[in-house]
């Protein structure tokens, strides 16, 4: 667990994916939840808020709610929360009124493929982000909503992962990614290495 997190902190120094299981973000500060131990991606951006960084967007689109993420920062004008999810589903947040000035939340509904997920990042996340004007962006990389995983209900490809890492990509300076979700042990290696090679370009 704090070898999990140690990785997610130097990804996040380091402008890399951290590649890590277990997921994190329903982690809340006082205790686990659906899958998740501990919050990797919020105790990575409190790492470089502790080096100096001031403020840091986190992008989420895993097919879940990160509800701890969001409960976590949601009293923290420093840190935006901004997440593309199925909705209604598991956990049950992120509702389309769940928003305020550093909590962004797009739900999308069940059946929803590359072109909803893509329309909705240029539409919704990305001026979101703009305006925010975050140091550094860590993404919340979650690859569940893909159309083989077994968990969720969307229809995702790997090019969809591919341009919404190149999207995230686009969004700062400095952007790294921990690994959320992704539950088909077939397709998440190929998934993963879609997105890596969105994050390169």
């Amino acid at each position: 667990m704090l070898l999990v997190a140690g990785i997610a902190i130097e990804a996040a120094r380091t402008g890399s994916f951290a590649i890590v299981r277990p997921p994190g973000h329903h982690a809340l500060a006082a205790r686990q939840m659906g899958f998740c131990l501990v919050n990797n991606v919020a105790i990575a951006a409190r790492a470089l808020q502790a080096d100096g960084v001031g403020r840091v967007a986190i992008v989420d689109f895993d097919v879940h709610h990160g509800n701890g993420t969001e409960a976590i920062f949601a009293d923290d004008d420093s840190v935006l929360y901004a997440s593309l999810h199925q909705w209604p589903f598991y956990p049950g947040t992120g509702g389309p009124d769940e928003q305020a000035e550093t909590t962004v939340n797009v739900p999308l509904a069940a059946g929803s493929g590359d072109d909803e997920w893509l329309r909705a990042f240029d539409e919704r996340i990305a001026p979101a982000v703009a305006r925010f004007d975050p140091e550094v962006v860590l993404v919340s990389a979650g690859f569940d909503a893909h159309e083989d995983d077994p968990l969720a209900d969307m229809r995702v490809t790997a090019n969809g992962f591919r341009e919404l890492a190149r999207r995230c990509r686009a969004l700062g300076d400095t952007v790294a990614a921990v690994l959320e979700g992704g539950y088909n042990r077939e397709t998440l290696p190929q998934l993963v290495s879609a997105a890596l090679d969105g994050f390169d370009s």
